[in-house]
């Protein structure tokens, strides 16, 4: 079976599961030990302990208003200390079942969430920060029973004392959670390894970094592609190239096309040069043709793409001004929102896609969730109700920017339920130092004032942010959320690639938010997370 063939199949069984999972949200408790869809923890809202087993430093663990729907449970003490409050939950049926819990924390990978069954496996999911706005996030957990007893636990261990959790509505269902994304954007390897750049494994052995990312778990590449650029790559020759060696290490593809000669972005969405001066309708022809060209050359190379982005976070529309949502410049000429054009562009891009690569699922790609929930349904109900195609919503999420892990999560639910789409985060990524490399230029975080509330710039603290992404998306209600791809884990800072493909001496902004350190070495901690189910 082809590595695309198992994708297929996995994400088949995924949409069955995930089905499965979600007919079990509604169901009442089964009757029957091995037939039940849910299982009811006793005193599942922490009215009190009853039910509940702590051990360890009991002192620790508490019952307390303030909770999601009522009463909590809290982990806390100004003292080292650890503690587990567990409750066995007896023979489960055979197969895979789903432990829930809505929880906030503090204190960087001190909590987890657990789910045991004897005779089978068990998960652990450690518990996200909500420092930054003390807002309940969901997290889940999955393990399969062959029969045998069961036991749901919190747990919290912290060696300085201070941290914390609190955990409500816990919920025990079948199915199974799962991170089925976890992706890198590597446009900028080409380019970075033309100009010197060399990388090494966690224990510093010299490879290849798409062999050195695939082998620790990633099982995505996202590639960029310009129309005409400056510098020459991330054009389709370059796309091409790096798309065979992220198939070749086993992963799949997804291609990002940006529809301009350089970056674009909410401020930023430039038509290519090539298509100046054409009006709408050439230069929907002039797209749909790019699109097919690239997708072609893929193809013939023996690339089964699995992802294509029409656009990259188009919140302000494309092509401007003609495909803009808003008036961009009102002394351009073109005034006001332009829809119907915007859907133009985005429905050839997507029946250029599909006519090339039928399988390909295509993406429309949005970002600053921190404007509310409604500056993206606004968009979204504006292209369907022109019954623009699409199979994916793809969001960009930078917690420095973009608002809470809450944020992100009621994004995902509320997406994936009002346009009956999965969604994914195409975008994230976080710092492991504030650390210039050299050659210098300053990064875009480059204080701790920039940082998420909880999460250090070091190799822990990224590790940790990008987990809590995944997790976050993975664990959204609906069960809809695919998973995350980081973005350029291995753009290290080398002379001559820089950030503008117009300037050379331009320097790299990102470097110390790459998965590889300032030596290119992979991070042992961003590794791990990679490897993690």
């Amino acid at each position: 079976m082809s590595h695309r063939t198992r994708t297929i199949a996995t994400s088949l069984l995924a949409a069955a599961l995930s089905a499965t999972l979600a007919a079990a949200l509604a169901a009442p408790a089964g009757a029957a030990p091995g037939g039940r869809s849910a299982v009811e923890p006793t005193n599942a809202g922490f009215s009190g302990l009853d039910g509940w087993t702590v051990t360890g430093d009991a002192s620790a663990a508490t019952t307390e208003a303030g909770g999601r729907t009522g009463d909590r449970l809290t982990h806390w003490s100004d003292a080292p200390y650890e503690v587990t409050t567990s409750q066995r939950l007896g023979r489960l049926g055979t197969g895979w079942w789903t432990a829930s819990a809505w929880v906030k924390s503090g204190g960087l990978d001190s909590s987890t969430l657990s789910l045991t069954c004897a005779g089978g496996t068990s998960g652990t999911v450690t518990l996200p920060q909500s420092l930054q706005d003390d807002a309940w996030v969901r997290v889940a957990v999955s393990a399969k029973s062959r029969g045998g007893d069961c036991t749901l636990a919190v747990a919290t261990a912290d060696d300085a004392g201070g941290a914390w959790a609190s955990v409500d509505d816990v919920a025990v269902e079948r199915g199974r959670v799962t991170r089925d994304v976890r992706g890198g954007d590597l446009s900028g390897l080409a380019k970075n390894e033309d100009h010197g750049a060399t990388y090494a494994d966690v224990d510093g052995t010299p490879g290849d970094a798409v062999e050195i990312l695939a082998d620790h778990g990633m099982n995505l590449g996202r590639l960029k592609v310009w129309v005409d650029p400056a510098d020459g790559y991330n054009d389709v020759a370059h796309v091409v190239a790096t798309a065979r060696r992220i198939q070749a290490a086993g992963m799949d593809v997804m291609v990002d096309f940006h529809y301009s000669d350089r970056w674009t972005d909410p401020g930023a969405q430039g038509v290519p040069a090539a298509w100046a001066g054409t009006g709408v309708e050439e230069m929907t022809d002039l797209l749909g043709a790019h699109t097919r060209e690239v997708m072609t050359a893929l193809v013939d190379a023996g690339v089964d793409v699995a992802y294509a982005q029409v656009g990259n976070e188009i919140n302000p529309g494309m092509l401007w001004p003609y495909g803009q949502t808003w008036d961009v410049d009102p002394g351009d000429g073109v005034d006001g929102a332009q829809w119907d054009a915007l859907a133009g562009f985005l429905t050839a891009g997507h029946d250029a896609v599909k006519a090339v690569s039928p399988s390909t699922q295509t993406i429309l790609h949005l970002t600053n969730i921190n404007n509310g929930i409604d500056s993206l349904t606004w968009w979204f109900d504006e292209v369907t109700a022109r019954d623009v195609p699409f199979d994916v919503v793809g969001l960009s999420y930078y917690g420095y920017w973009h608002g809470s892990l809450a944020d992100l999560q009621g994004a995902v639910s509320t997406l994936s339920a009002r346009y009956d789409r999965d969604v994914m985060v195409v975008e994230t990524a976080y710092p492991f130092t504030l650390e210039d490399d050299d050659p210098a230029w300053e990064n875009v975080i480059a204080s701790e004032d920039q940082l998420v509330d909880g999460y250090p710039a070091t190799p822990e603290g990224q590790a940790a942010a990008f987990r809590a992404v995944q997790d976050t998306v993975a664990a959204a209600p609906g069960g809809r959320g695919l998973g995350a791809v980081y973005w350029e884990p291995a753009w290290t800072a080398v002379e001559g690639n820089g950030w503008d493909p117009e300037d050379p001496a331009s320097g790299n902004a990102w470097e110390n938010q790459a998965m590889f350190d300032h030596d290119g070495r992979l991070l042992g901690p961003v590794a791990a997370e990679l490897a993690a189910d």
